[in-house]
């Protein structure tokens, strides 16, 4: 059996209650949880500061008597300001780095009843970053028997011992997985691990995130539904602020982001906040960063890593806090080596890093947003839609097929939704109209087709490919140019055997596939091969 010892304050209010005898009619924490007959303490460490000695030395006299096998150790512990955070934690940072504790021998608790509430947090905090090693001792008054001791409950910061709390923590991290989702139950386990990650990152922290993936991959859906959450939990109290960088070119776009001061440029006639004071506090979701020309890059730099920044035109720094949240279709680590992106700050912005897969890699998920789409359409329009059974049935074979291309992703299945249910006449969207459906998107597919045959090959070393190896790279080329990013187009060509590594490098392997022909990524990004 292991020798119990306990760890706490001296209560300067609740130790002291009585005088004579009349004390020992009275409950008092520190002389209570000694008088514990199913919990005999071997030793009692108890803190006080010089003003309290006297009490701290009655205090050990009285645990004597009700209890003579309790050694008490007593403990100076001066204080400037006690309800000081930083003071308090770092005494008792201190006081536990220097205690000898032997865990073989004996178990530890830590009495929170005692002390200010500073106290009782800090001492929280070490134990649960294990600093102590100890369980949380809780005492009070007893409402019935023996008023001397009270009663006692011991807290264990393990809570895999408390299952009710535990499975309500899980459907808490459940919900906020749905909320991100926007209650869609998607059944791509790579999507859905993706946004269980996502959902711990930003409850969490509040460094950076980057999300990635191509047009209508839900990034600005997703940066409005992580706002929206973190607001829930009064982690910003700011506003959302969303901007694509695409749209920002020269003077105005440093005017755009960072406010300029009257007189800046030709037309600055009054001053402007600019979008990232308009976020502080709040979010800035900057979509289509890799779009920022350089100079921009390094103000945002800047505005990042100091939370402050000069408005354009000005010689007076201004100041603003807030998350943020990066979107791109780009490849920035191929624009960083083409010196079309800082390497500082991508290395700034890709902490947190999440590559958004688009509709067709998550065929499995059509349907289930087939069901959001037309709530959602109900709900805009006031009309409700409803498949007839063969029509849904045709509709999910050929939208959930190798053969739909879905370039515009889940931006393109909302359109195509909302076309169908506004031409279905009472609501019902039959095959007829289905039928339509399929044969619109077809077209618009066929039409944005590029040729795709190697014509970025010299004639010469076109000339000396054999059939097989040119209907090969015509098929590579033509993934890429349907692809965002080299990641996304890795994955989908080398899909089978991607599965059978443990790390695979899908990205490596078509860089180094296209090198053989004297390629790079930028080139198959170019709509003109033909």
């Amino acid at each position: 059996m292991r020798d119990t010892v306990a760890i706490g304050f001296l209560g300067t209010v609740l130790d002291r209650r009585g005088h004579g005898a009349e004390r020992w009619k009275k409950w008092r924490p520190s002389v209570g949880i000694c008088a514990q007959p199913q919990m005999p303490l071997r030793r009692l460490e108890l803190l006080h500061d010089n003003h309290h000695l006297r009490l701290a030395q009655l205090t050990a006299e009285d645990i004597a008597a009700v209890s003579p096998d309790t050694e008490v150790r007593l403990h100076a512990v001066n204080l400037q300001d006690p309800w000081d955070f930083e003071e308090m934690y770092a005494t008792l940072h201190d006081f536990a780095a220097r205690y000898p504790f032997d865990t073989e021998r004996e178990d530890y608790l830590v009495h929170i009843t005692t002390g200010t509430h500073v106290a009782q947090i800090c001492w929280f905090l070490l134990a649960e970053s294990r600093h102590l090693p100890a369980r949380l001792l809780q005492s009070s008054p007893s409402r019935q028997g023996e008023r001397l001791a009270g009663e006692t409950s011991v807290i264990d910061l393990d809570l895999s011992r408390y299952d009710q709390i535990a499975q309500r923590f899980q459907r808490e991290s459940d919900d906020t997985v749905s909320f991100l989702k926007a209650g869609i139950a998607t059944r791509n386990p790579r999507f859905n691990r993706m946004i269980e990650q996502i959902e711990r990152v930003a409850t969490r922290s509040d460094a950076p995130i980057l999300l990635s993936g191509p047009t209508g991959a839900g990034k600005s859906q997703l940066a409005r539904r992580l706002y929206q959450l973190k607001k829930a939990r009064r982690q910003l109290d700011g506003a959302f602020v969303e901007v694509n960088c695409a749209t920002l070119r020269g003077d105005s776009a440093m005017s755009a982001l960072f406010g300029h001061v009257k007189g800046a440029f030709t037309g600055a006639h009054a001053e402007r906040a600019g979008l990232l004071r308009g976020a502080d506090g709040g979010m800035l979701f900057l979509d289509e960063i890799g779009e920022l020309g350089l100079d921009e890059q390094a103000m945002l730099l800047k505005a990042i890593e100091e939370k402050r920044f000069f408005p354009f035109g000005g010689d007076r720094e201004t100041g603003s806090d807030f998350q943020l949240i990066c979107g791109t279709v780009r490849d920035l680590r191929q624009w960083v080596r083409d010196g079309r992106f800082r390497e500082d700050l991508y290395a700034r912005i890709n902490l947190w890093s999440f590559e958004l897969p688009g509709l067709a890699e998550r065929r499995e998920d059509v349907e289930p947003n087939l069901e959001f789409e037309l709530a959602r359409h109900a709900e805009q329009s006031g009309r409700r839609a409803r498949f007839n059974a063969e029509a849904r049935r045709a509709y999910l074979a050929f939208a959930a097929a190798p053969q739909a291309r879905w370039q515009g992703n889940f931006r393109e299945l909302s359109a195509s939704v909302t076309r169908m249910a506004t031409l279905a006449d009472a609501g019902r969207i039959d095959e007829d109209g289905v039928a339509e459906e399929i044969a619109r998107l077809r077209h618009g597919w066929q039409d944005s087709m590029p040729e795709q045959t190697p014509a970025l090959l010299d004639p010469e070393r076109l000339a000396r490919l054999d059939l097989f190896d040119r209907m090969q790279l015509e098929g590579v080329l033509r993934v890429c140019a349907e692809s965002a990013t080299l990641s996304e187009a890795g994955r989908k060509l080398f899909a089978a055997s991607r599965q059978l590594k443990a790390q695979p490098n899908d990205a490596d392997r078509l860089r180094k596939y296209l090198a053989r022909f004297g390629l790079d990524w930028e080139q198959t990004q170019h709509r003109d091969l033909g």
